[in-house]
């Protein structure tokens, strides 16, 4: 079965052009992860330890400085005087700022190193050093597979998602776009979770815990290296307001050019044939450049915060430096204290920096969730009826009550239609392009709800019925044929699941298939590719093949012998004029030639029709219809006259 027309293509609003709202966006990231409670808690529990492990270390390397500091101070004074007696010899000879160092760590004149407890604090560091690479890894593993499973819901909802859209929805998007949020903007969220989930848990939580060291130290310290918090903050802030607007248009862009290859891939014959290949490859040169500009612009300004973050930074580093070594120089901090400061600073910088990466990443996340969550949050049909009558046979009776239809709500298209179709009554339906004849096919099968009347089958009105149940009931072949790629067997059997071989073989030889399949170098296992040798017409009549094996009550052919020569059509009609009993058929036809054995011929025009009747009795009224059959045979004739070149 293939994809209906196309209804008349719509305005589609630009992701770029809706406003954002990042802490729904948030949110809803957040409840993806509530089916893995216990994982993303157990990740949490590792990134404490990890990160308490971790800032354990700086602060006793700082004491093993003292203690080598002091036992080096304890080796330049004589043996036999207490400290205090040691420091006032010092300030009496003037040294008065290496007795205010000395005085900040506890030495034993006369003493040298004790390279015993050193090697205990630098055992335990290193054990703690190990603990904290351990437990992020395990972080990191744990916080893979649930950024994995999330990845694979979001997939599994937006594959749930698209069968209950309606069928508009698809009519007014682009191909491209579509797949580009189905395939690039689910890949690209993953990339960014997988990239930041982690990584931003360990980040705040090691800037908060080095934050606390830190004002144990020194709150002095403490106090300068936060002056640059705020200039830090409104630079994050700042580049990422202009950040994310640059990250919705690089997605978009990025979808627009997946739609323009797409469709350039699909048409390649048409644009070879019509010599527009140069005008193609202008049009994707200046897709590929507005997406190549919108990226460049998106990950500059991303990738810029870290750096300027960096630079502020080291500016604050220097500062802490220099009033650290006052400090030490002044008795109010040890030597080892400063360092153990000193190693917190580079790590809060270093955590700030990396904020400022994940901040970054998240723009390009939050705009692709949000043209995610866009799809997932589209309105979808309208649901059928818990109380939906159940059908178990069909004989095909269709009448149109009154139907009324518009794609846009000031643009009518149906108006007031009526018809009545009898079982295994053949109708045919002609007019204009434009007049609403494949609209009707959509509106029986329910790709489409009607806006005024009812639409009746067997007397019950469709839409109290399941979808399900009326679609399987309905076979539907269209102009344009759709077939996956598969063996021709398989492709047949698409109509009826589990179909035999014998079923598949039947409806191929009912359509009048089996004998071109049998001429296949694989016969029914012929795998159908690009490049399979199958013409256009062979094409159309496996799907033909493929809605007969349904065996549907009703069947819809929508110009679905425009693709075969004269000798395919006629073996076509006269398989379907062995199936016709029992089954009603509609038939939307633009060669008249096709339907002059209808038993009703309806002739539509402006959403209406303006005619009805067999072929003869049109033709004896000699309105609309006996105009289009005059005007084709001369057009036909008129062809028939012309030499062959």
């Amino acid at each position: 079965m293939t994809t209906p027309a196309a209804a008349p293509e719509a305005e589609v609003e630009s992701p770029a052009d809706r406003p954002q709202d990042t802490r729904r966006t948030v949110r809803r990231l957040v409840s993806l992860l509530r089916p893995y409670r216990l994982p993303t808690v157990a990740a949490m529990v590792c990134c404490v330890v990890g990160v308490a492990a971790n800032t354990m270390g700086p602060l006793l390397l700082g004491k093993a400085t003292d203690l080598v500091f002091a036992g080096y101070a304890g080796s330049t004074l004589p043996a036999g005087l207490s400290k205090e007696e040691a420091i006032a010899r010092l300030r009496e000879a003037g040294d008065t700022t290496l007795a205010e160092v000395y005085g900040t760590v506890d030495l034993v004149p006369g003493s040298g190193v004790e390279f015993g407890r050193v090697a205990v604090l630098l055992a335990v560091a290193l054990a703690l050093y190990l603990v904290a690479s351990s437990f992020m890894y395990l972080q990191e593993r744990i916080a893979a597979k649930v950024v994995q499973r999330v990845a694979s819901d979001v997939r599994e909802r937006v594959e749930a998602k698209l069968p209950r859209l309606p069928l508009g929805y698809f009519d007014r998007r682009p191909v491209g776009e579509l797949l580009s949020r189905v395939t690039n903007d689910v890949d690209n969220l993953q990339t960014v979770m997988q990239q930041t989930f982690s990584k931003l848990a360990s980040v705040v939580l090691a800037l908060l815990t080095v934050l606390v060291m830190m004002l144990v130290i020194s709150p002095l310290l403490t106090f300068l290296m936060l002056l640059s918090i705020p200039l830090s903050g409104y630079i994050v802030a700042r580049v990422s307001k202009l950040t994310k607007p640059h990250f919705v248009e690089l997605w978009s862009d990025t979808g627009a050019l997946n739609s323009h290859v797409e469709q350039m891939y699909t048409a390649h014959a048409l644009v070879r044939v019509f010599g527009r290949r140069e005008a193609a490859l202008a049009e994707f040169d200046e897709r590929n450049d507005a997406m190549r500009a919108s990226g460049r612009r998106a990950h500059f300004l991303a990738e810029a915060i870290e750096p300027a973050l960096l630079f502020v930074a080291n500016l604050n580093y220097v500062m802490v430096a220099v009033v650290g070594a006052l400090r030490v120089a002044g008795g109010a901090l040890s030597l080892g204290s400063v360092q153990a400061f000193m190693l917190y600073t580079t790590q809060f910088n270093n955590q700030a920096g990396e904020i400022g990466g994940v901040i970054g990443k998240l723009q390009s996340g939050f705009a692709s969730a949000e043209r995610v969550f866009e799809l997932l949050d589209a309105e979808e049909e309208r649901p059928d009826p818990p109380d939906a009558d159940r059908v178990d046979t069909v004989r095909g009776s269709v009448e149109f009550d009154r139907v009324s239809f518009r794609y846009t709500a000031d643009r009518p298209l149906i108006e007031d239609l009526s018809l009545v179709a009898r079982p295994g009554q053949v109708v045919a339906i002609v007019g204009p392009t434009g007049a609403g004849k494949t609209t009707l096919g959509n509106l029986l099968m329910r790709f489409h709800e009607v806006d005024g009347g009812r639409i009746l089958v067997d007397g019950r009105d469709i839409a109290t019925m399941t979808r399900q149940d009326v679609r399987s009931r309905t076979g539907l072949v269209l102009q344009d044929t759709w077939l996956f790629e598969g063996t021709i067997a398989d492709n047949i059997a698409y109509g009826l699941p589990g179909a035999t071989r014998e079923q598949v073989v039947a409806a191929a030889k009912a359509v009048r298939v089996d004998h071109f399949v049998r001429t296949m170098p694989d016969g029914y296992d012929t795998v159908l590719t690009e490049t399979a040798a199958v013409s256009a017409g062979e094409k159309q009549l496996i799907t033909v093949a493929r809605a007969f094996l349904a065996d549907p009550a009703i069947l819809i052919l929508d110009e679905a012998t425009s693709s075969v020569d004269t000798r395919s059509e006629v073996l076509i009609q006269r398989a379907m004029t062995s199936l016709r009993a029992g089954r009603t058929c509609f038939v939307i036809a633009h060669r008249l030639s096709t339907i002059q054995d209808a038993d009703l011929i309806l002739v539509m025009g402006d959403g209406r029709i303006v005619e009805r009747g067999t072929h003869e009795e049109l033709l004896r009224a000699k309105g609309s219809y006996a105009n289009l059959v005059a005007a084709q045979f001369a057009r036909t004739a008129d062809e028939g006259e012309r030499p062959d070149r």
